[in-house]
Order: C-alpha cells, then structure tokens, then sequence
C-alpha cells in the first residue's frame, strides 16, 4: 500500500455554498480534485474481501450515535435473578427470534430482531476516568486520545485530530452521483464545553469534514428538522439553471480557442471536476434530499414526529440519495437532562422519555429499508461510546448518583448492528450475569470501527498520513468476521 496524499482544503460548509459563488461554484469543484488526488491509494484499498476477509457488500453507513451511554440493562441485555440493586425496573421481552430477548423500552424493535444482530460484549478499559469525550473520540475515530484530563476530558477539534471514520469513508469511496458524501446531524457530539470532537476530518483537512447538518431549535421542538434550511446547496436566485448552463457553454468556446491552454491542463481534469461541482447543484439530488415533506405522513408518524426519529427519516433519504454516510448524534448530549442517555439519576423517569424515541425510530427505520431493498448495501449500526453500571447509585467517573441511577461502564454494554451484510437474528458475545463484563467474543470499539471499513471493502490497515507526516493505519485493530453473514 503506498501513503495517501494528504489533502487540505477550506472546510465543505465553504466550498458548498455555490449559489453565493462568482461564477459555478469553483471552490466546490476545488473540493472534487482534492477527494479524487486523495482517493489516489484508495483503489488498492477498496476492495471486496480484501485481506482475506468476507466479501464486501455494504455501500454506505447510517451511524446512529447514541451519545451519553444507553444503559444495556434496561434496553437490550435484560437480566434475571440479580441482586435488587442491579435488576432493571423493566420487564424482559420476548421477540421475532428465540433467544434475543430486550426489555419493555423495546417494543417496536423486538418485532425486527430477525434483521439484526446485537453485540452484548462490547468492552474495553478506558484511558483515565472514562468520561464521555475520550470514549467517544475512540469510538469514532479508531485511536485512544493521547490527551486526557483528570476529568476524562480532552482539548477541542484541533486540526491534529485522527479523523471520524466516516471521513475516511467518503474519502476512500466517493459517492458514485451527485450528493453530499457524509453528512452529520442534528447537532455537534458535546461534553460540557468541549464540543465537536471526533466529528471532524482531523488530519485529512477540513475538505474532508461532514456536512453539518445542525438546525436551530430545542430538542423538544417536533418540527425541528423540517426547519432544515438546504441554502448552501440552492442556485441564487438570479442565477437561473438557464444562465448558469449558457455560461458553462461560454467556458467550453473559450477553451475551444485555447488548445495549447488545454492540452497543458488536460492531465488535470479540471472540466471533470467544474462539472462535479455543477452537477451537484444543478441535479437538486441533495437539495431534493432534505424535504420531509415527500414523505407520507403515516411514515413520519412511524419514525416518530421528534428530532431523532425525523433525523433517522432523513438518514434514509440521504442514502437513497447517493450518501456515502449518514451520522445521526442523539440529540441530547452528555451531562443533560430529560431524554439524555447519561442517566446519572432518576432512570425511571427518564427512560421512559428517551427510550420511545429510539425504539420506534430504529425499528422504522430497518424495516424501511429493507422494504425499500436498501437494507442489504447500508449498514446500519448503533452504539454510544460505553454503557451503565450494573449497580444503581454507584460512583464509577467522580459523577454523583442517586439511588435510581446509574454510572458510566466501558467494560461491558452493547451494540446494534444490522444489514450491509451483517447476519441477521443473530447474539454475538454474551455478558455474566449481571451484564458487568463479556464471558464470550467481547469486542472491542476498535474492532467495530475496522468491522465498518471491512463491511465497505476497505482494509483496516490502509496507510494514511498524519499531521506530522507520519503514516498511521485506518485503525489497529482486526474486523469481527464472525458478524458478517
């Protein structure tokens, strides 16, 4: 494998505001050279079953991150028989497959188990106080951070950063039409004042950064996501598709008169990427993309009328658009309240208002896409970066609990993953008896993250080149072969 070249550029929140652009958006075209210079390597790098892996079938990724750390116990590792203080409040569950049981939070879900498989040993033992920015940055980017507080918290996005698995992706596999190659949403991955890390592309440069997808509003706002404002990607208004077509045809008579100027030029393919560039507008893929409002509304009603299931909606809709990745962050971040997974205090009642949401937007959103025949080529996978405590009202991070409560856990929770290949009905891994640490196959964050690159025909040990110029593999860990099908 020979290094990849590493491009920088102005961020893509820049470069896609074309309908502002003097004349067809040249900055966005700029984006298109830099991807295709540092998709140079990527061809070695991409392909199915490399490594002596399974074959890849998987073309795209929904990341839905669960931020804050769902407690296992009280979703989809249920318990019996435990001591009183470990027991989960909710009642076991039966499901569409013997032997996947999940608690009363899941409903919808256990009637889509057939779809899916569930990873009950995810584990690792964290690098400090395990608080939530570190464990983030190393589920999303593949490397434990080298720079932890005694509060478990790290320096904001620097430019140094290892980038968010998802930028590598659409690096290494440009979209094959005219849409956004990653997009992020509703809003940045934050703990207390540390905002943005691990979702951005670090090293590779800002070119290579999501499109953030952050709309104003509460997280409570029902509407929230139909307020999604599509400017960036929107023709001025005196900049008609009429205009903009007659000036490309200007470009093509004045380059016609210029043929020492285009032989000169031509090893550079820069009318590919001017007409990357225009096509993205010009299509209105991704601008068609955002409008919620093609969707029946007794399909928006499955996903659920809040921020997560609207967002999971429009994950689909990205997809089937032509996105390479769709990064849903839960709305409600670390250290907050209501419907925050970082349930520190007063589970019962907070549970409740957390766990309807992510029940009946997963579940539709699964089924959707298989129906739609999607499923099979889009991975989907939900995670947070670790789970709670087994035991109630413990202190585990320095953070205070009550009795209801329950602490931060790294060394055992779960993870959902389903399609792209991935077996369906399936239990990788299982949990002692009180859901405190893997007795069999735990996988570690690591390891999930190389699972992604191989499910998209990527080798984990790809070489890319750090901000010192150092060459750093995609991630040091081996994929789980045994969860593809």
């Amino acid at each position: 494998m020979k290094p990849a070249d590493r491009s920088r550029g102005v961020s893509r929140r820049e470069v896609l505001r074309v309908g502002g652009a003097s004349l067809l958006g040249l900055s966005l075209a700029d984006l298109f050279a830099l991807q295709a210079r540092a998709q140079a390597r990527g061809d070695d790098a991409a392909k199915p079953g490399i490594g002596g892996g399974p074959a890849a079938t998987a073309k795209n990724v929904i990341l839905l991150y669960l931020q804050g750390g769902p407690s296992h116990l009280d979703l989809w590792d249920p318990k019996d028989g435990c001591p009183a203080d470990v027991q989960s409040i909710y009642k076991r569950i039966k499901t569409k497959v013997d032997g996947i049981d999940l608690t009363e939070n899941l409903k919808k879900l256990a009637e889509v188990t057939d779809k899916l498989t569930l990873i009950r040993s995810m584990s690792y033992a964290p690098n400090g106080l395990f608080n939530h920015t570190a464990a983030i940055y190393q589920m999303l980017t593949g490397w434990t951070a080298d720079k932890v507080s005694p509060s478990g918290q790290l320096e904001p996005p620097t430019p140094k950063d290892f980038p968010n698995f998802g930028c590598e992706l659409a690096r290494l596999r440009p979209t094959e039409v005219p849409m956004l190659p990653f997009v992020m949403m509703p809003r940045p991955l934050q703990e207390s004042s540390v905002i943005g890390k691990a979702g951005t592309a670090g090293f590779l440069g800002r070119a290579h950064d999501p499109y953030y997808l952050y709309p104003p509003g509460d997280d409570y706002d029902p509407k929230k996501m139909d307020k999604v404002r599509a400017d960036d990607l929107a023709i001025r208004p005196e900049l008609s598709v009429e205009r903009l077509t007659s000036r490309a045809d200007l470009r093509e008579q004045i380059d016609a008169q210029m043929p020492a100027i285009e032989k000169a030029t031509a090893k550079f393919d820069l009318d590919e990427y001017t007409d990357k560039a225009m096509s993205l507008v010009l299509s209105g893929r991704a601008r068609k993309s955002f409008d919620l409002e093609d969707e029946p509304a007794v399909l928006r009603e499955a996903y659920g009328r809040n921020q997560f299931g609207q967002c999971c909606l429009l994950a689909r809709r990205f997809i089937e658009a032509g996105s390479r990745m769709v990064q849903v962050n839960w709305p409600k971040v670390a250290n907050s309240d209501n419907h925050s997974w970082d349930m520190h205090t007063d589970l019962p009642q907070r549970m409740p208002l957390a766990a309807p949401m992510f029940d009946a937007a997963v579940a539709t959103l699964i089924a959707d896409l298989d129906t739609r025949g999607l499923l099979a080529s889009t991975l989907v996978v939900a995670v947070g970066e670790f789970g709670r405590s087994p035991k109630r009202g413990v202190s585990t991070s320095g953070n205070q609990n009550n009795a209801s409560g329950r602490d931060h856990w790294p060394y055992c929770f779960t993870a959902l993953v389903a399609g792209g290949g991935m077996k369906r009905g399936h239990v990788h891994g299982e949990s002692d008896a009180n859901g405190s640490a893997p007795i069999k196959d735990p996988v570690h964050p690591t390891q999930l993250v190389a699972t992604i690159y191989r499910a998209l025909g990527i080798d984990p040990g790809t070489i890319v080149m750090n901000h010192l110029n150092q060459p750093r593999e995609l991630v040091q860990a081996a994929p789980v072969d045994a969860l593809f099908a």
